[in-house]
């Protein structure tokens, strides 16, 4: 009975306490395994995505100007939103290969056109984001709302290639 109790308390009890650790560590590398191909096949996406961005035409701070004017008319049009003004502004960042032009668009519209609108700018695969918003009636009736918004747009800058990678001359 006695050598049952030391077996018990010295073989047994230490054993399945290891192979508890030992099953949670299995766990956490599996979470780690699992976290690091979703992290490769997340890489595959963006390079993807990248690709599509960058033979969209977006290579030039002209091409970006001009695609994004396009669009902002196309979707302001498609929402019933009037644009009364758009004012793109150079900026001279340069991030890896990367440049930011920002545009100032103001515009007149229902709420239901300007919702539209809204959600169309979020939801474009342009690289734009909005970086400031400003909501407010443009009559006494509440009836017609005026929106200003910032946009931010990224380009590819003069003497990177689509990979990011510099081009020979160095640039």
């Amino acid at each position: 009975m006695l050598a049952a109790l030391a077996g018990d308390r010295f073989i047994i009890t230490p054993v399945i306490e290891r192979l508890g650790q030992l099953e949670d560590r299995k766990q956490q590398l599996l979470g780690e395994l699992n976290d690091a191909h979703s992290l490769f096949d997340r890489r595959r996406l963006m390079e993807k995505k990248w690709q599509q961005l960058s033979s969209d035409g977006l290579n030039s701070e002209s091409e970006m100007e001009s695609r994004v004017l396009h669009d902002l008319d196309r979707w302001a049009r498609d929402s019933r939103l009037t644009l009364t003004s758009v004012k793109p502004q150079r900026s001279s960042a340069v991030r890896k290969g990367l440049q930011e032009m920002t545009f100032s668009v103001a515009s007149t519209g229902s709420l239901e056109a300007v919702a539209r609108f809204m959600w169309v700018l979020e939801r474009t695969s342009l690289p734009i984001k909005i970086t400031d918003v400003q909501l407010g009636s443009a009559g006494d009736s509440g009836d017609e709302m005026s929106l200003q918004i910032r946009l931010s747009a990224l380009y590819l800058g003069a003497g990177r290639s689509p990979s990011g990678d510099e081009d020979e001359q160095g640039v």
